[in-house]
């Protein structure tokens, strides 16, 4: 292929390189030019044009995709996959089911150490894919390539080197372990996540059955299981082969093949067999929705995959998962950390719309003279806190004067602005949770509409915080034990109150980190009193006055 500038008279039926204006019509690159577009491109003063001309040889780019596209997989459908027709010089490959996507590395490296200029890209190998999900894209770098070069890629590209396994329905049973201390939320918790995350591999859990954790109760429940897969998880971590989980799968009569896995988290996976049964024994982290070994295990198995000793061992390469929250991160060793007091920030929560007042912005409501934000902003000051940061909407009105009136002390205060404010209260979340430095090992997240929000219950909560006793989420509750604010976020949540979406705040991960939240009680109401209606602003100074 010829490619460079050359005269405007010889360029006639040639590809335009580069994208530009002839007359009051943009010609994109790729186009062919005519006789038409060379005389408007001579009338406005143009000289020389940059095109592209192949050779007799040469194969356009969207003829040469979709023969690399045919040749690799005459029936896409078969290997779970469609093809899309050519476009730019490429084709794509999506999958036509939910399943697990599988692919050759050799034959992808064979493909692209041919020509440059023919190349292949897919996801990674055994990624869960869902219907209509990009796996794989043939692009043809210049705008043709030469016929040899194609069919050598062809002849040295074993066919079909990638395909999606789809996931096939399926049914399992969970055998959940309880020691007398174990509370029935975790095990409440654990039903619903282990739920989710076999709907979403097309199975179901049929039956749950919750034993003493004692080796013989879990025996007789592995004996007596309906499901396609026997899955268990313990009330305490399997720290051994011989460990009461993995003992009690001996017992019934079945298969031990594997105690341990190089994925973190999910090191403590155990894996074996009943009869033709699979059975998983369950790390702790699968009592969360977020990613772990386990969910590798269970994609294979759903996809009609094997899953041996072998295979768990090479999951090691790419093994190393994202920290979440619901477990201690391996790279800290806590206890040799020097001492250290909190660096803490009071984020006030104050982008919200006031749409419950009709017309009035509540946080301008007086409270014993002040604005309801302006004291709020003063009782965060007032605490052990570090620092504080007002997340306030793009177009604040008064509230930012409110702010910058505080009596903040030598305190130091910002403001920030959450553009995707009218998105709920998650989007101001997480605006802060981006903002937070490298410093920071805990947050208080505040309302700034509740009345009776005092100093002491923001210093409770920074008291309270200690990540050696797995305090790292404390929430103010009442003294009857109800759920409020403020909460404290210790550092390792960052990540994904940044993720949080919608109006519930950090709720999902409350939800997902039960074992890392401490409740601290507050005086009164002052955890549940926010005031987001006239009426309630109304009834709370007729009771409490203000």
């Amino acid at each position: 292929m010829r490619f460079g500038p050359v005269p405007v008279a010889e360029a006639e039926g040639a590809i335009l390189a580069h994208s530009m204006q002839a007359g009051s019509t943009k010609l994109k690159k790729g186009h062919i030019l005519s006789g038409d577009d060379l005389k408007t491109l001579t009338d406005q003063g143009t000289t020389t044009v940059w095109i592209a001309r192949p050779d007799a040889e040469d194969v356009i780019e969207n003829a040469a995709a979709e023969t690399l596209g045919h040749g690799l997989f005459p029936d896409p459908q078969a290997h779970g996959l469609t093809m899309t027709d050519a476009f730019a010089g490429r084709v794509n490959f999506k999958s036509n089911t939910s399943g697990l996507f599988t692919v050759d590395p050799a034959a992808i490296q064979a493909f692209n150490t041919v020509d440059p200029a023919i190349t292949i890209a897919t996801l990674p190998n055994h990624t869960r894919v869902r219907e209509g999900q990009m796996t794989a894209t043939i692009k043809i770098i210049p705008y043709a390539v030469n016929r040899a070069g194609i069919d050598t890629v062809l002849a040295r590209t074993a066919p079909a080197p990638f395909s999606v396994r789809a996931f096939k329905p399926g049914t399992a049973t969970l055998i959940l372990t309880r020691t007398p201390d174990t509370p029935d939320k975790i095990l409440d918790k654990s039903i619903r996540t282990l739920e989710t995350r076999l709907s979403a591999l097309d199975a179901s859990l049929i039956e749950t059955v919750t034993v003493p954790h004692e080796t013989d109760d879990v025996a007789r429940a592995v004996a007596e299981a309906k499901g396609d897969m026997i899955l268990i998880l313990g009330a305490s971590a399997t720290s051994d082969a011989a460990d009461t989980c993995p003992a009690g799968l001996v017992a019934a009569g079945g298969t031990l093949t594997r105690f341990g896995m190089p994925v973190d988290p999910g090191n403590l996976l155990f894996l074996g067999w009943y009869n033709t049964r699979p059975v998983i024994g369950l790390p702790g982290c699968a009592r969360s929705p977020a990613l772990n070994g386990a969910d590798w295990v269970l994609e294979r198995l759903a996809a009609g995959m094997e899953v041996g000793f072998d295979d768990i061992a090479a999951m090691g390469v790419g093994g190393l998962l994202k920290e979440i929250p619901a477990r201690p991160q391996p790279r800290a060793a806590r206890e040799a950390r020097p001492a250290k007091t909190p660096q803490t920030t009071a984020i006030i929560l104050a982008a919200g719309a006031s749409r419950r007042m009709r017309g009035t912005d509540k946080l301008l409501e007086q409270v014993d003279g002040s604005s309801i934000l302006r004291r709020t902003v003063e009782t965060a000051c007032a605490s052990r806190a570090d620092q504080v940061l007002v997340v306030l909407p793009p177009d604040p009105g008064k509230r930012l004067a409110e702010v910058e009136g505080a009596d903040t002390g030598a305190k130091p205060v910002r403001t920030i602005t959450a553009t995707n404010a009218t998105e709920g209260m998650s989007a101001s979340l997480a605006t802060a949770a981006a903002r937070l430095g490298p410093d920071t090992d805990a947050a208080i997240v505040l309302l700034a509409d509740m009345p009776e929000l005092d100093h002491d219950a923001i210093d409770s909560l920074i008291a309270a915080y200690d990540p050696a006793k797995s305090r790292e989420i404390c929430r103010a509750v009442t003294a009857d034990g109800t759920p409020g604010h403020p909460v404290l976020f210790g550092s390792r949540f960052f990540e994904a109150l940044g993720a949080v979406t919608g109006d519930i705040g950090a709720r999902e991960v409350l939800r997902a980190s039960p074992g890392f939240v401490h409740d601290v009680p507050t005086p009164g109401r002052s955890a549940t009193i926010d005031l987001d209606t006239p009426e309630a602003w109304a009834a709370w100074r007729a009771g409490e006055g203000g």
